[in-house]
């Protein structure tokens, strides 16, 4: 399926009214600043046809864009009010994770630019902007994998390099100790499950039901404070199956089965 171009993507982010008011000046600018040079005769009747087809082709492109505008709005608007558990935003795709971290943000007074580029980009997926300052955002809607230290560095960079005035990681799960030790003292915010959890309920509406921090959940809960004991990975949080603990939950090792380490769910 071919991409939408560049320019159209570009219109699609900004608002819908935005492009009804492009449409119309579009249109009077092509069809009355063309259409007063054009004389009289039967070649200046063609070119005034021409001039007409073609405000209107150009008025049409924006008010298209108009009208994808207004949709995903809409869209991103149910996107965030209707997620109820940490497991509901991990089921989302990978785009509308991104429009409901960015929705999110929109909520809390943020201008927020999509990312429609497909070259090089630093892995920035928003740019907010607020009181002429701007932060880059990277989102992780990863399961279980916790986001390393490469991903920091990575955003670290990119920050420094377009002299933002921060950086946010926002994912759906956490960060490993050396992810978590490199972002301290930088201007980098690391929005793990729990964060993101209270992220998006303190802008969802009164008197909605609010997202559930703690849920059953298929995927394991990732601990960023607690680290394998013998091989240093992320810990899970898992469940005793047999034996006299059976029906006990404890931290184990997220490389189960080839490491075995476990600690005490309150250690």
């Amino acid at each position: 399926m071919p991409q939408r171009p560049r320019f159209f993507n570009d219109l699609v982010t900004l608002p819908w009214k935005a492009n009804l008011i492009l449409a119309a000046v579009a249109y009077v600018a092509i069809w009355f600043g063309l259409g007063s040079i054009v004389g009289q005769g039967p070649v200046s009747q063609g070119v005034a046809v021409f001039t007409q087809t073609l405000a209107v082709v150009f008025a049409s492109v924006f008010v298209l864009a108009a009208i994808i505008s207004a949709l995903l709005a809409r869209h991103k608007i149910e996107l965030l009010d209707k997620q109820t558990t940490i497991n509901s935003v991990r089921n989302l795709s990978w785009k509308d994770f991104e429009f409901l971290v960015g929705e999110a943000y929109r909520r809390k007074g943020f201008h927020v630019q999509d990312n429609t580029g497909s070259g090089p980009d630093g892995g920035i997926d928003l740019t907010l902007k607020r009181d002429g300052e701007k932060y880059l955002v990277q989102c992780k809607n990863w399961r279980t994998k916790a986001v390393g230290v490469p991903v920091v560095r990575e955003l670290f960079g990119v920050v420094t390099a377009e002299k933002a005035a921060g950086g946010i990681i926002a994912c759906s799960s956490t960060f490993t100790r050396d992810a978590i030790a490199f972002a301290r003292g930088k201007p980098i915010e690391l929005i793990g499950g729990a964060e993101l959890v209270r992220l998006i309920s303190d802008v969802q509406p009164r008197p909605a039901t609010q997202l559930k921090v703690k849920t059953v959940s298929t995927a394991p809960e990732l601990s960023a404070d607690s680290s394998c004991p013998t091989c240093s990975s992320p810990m899970v949080i898992r469940t005793a199956r047999r034996g006299k603990n059976a029906g006990s939950s404890f931290w184990g090792c997220s490389r189960f089965p080839k490491c075995r380490g476990t600690r005490q769910l309150d250690a």
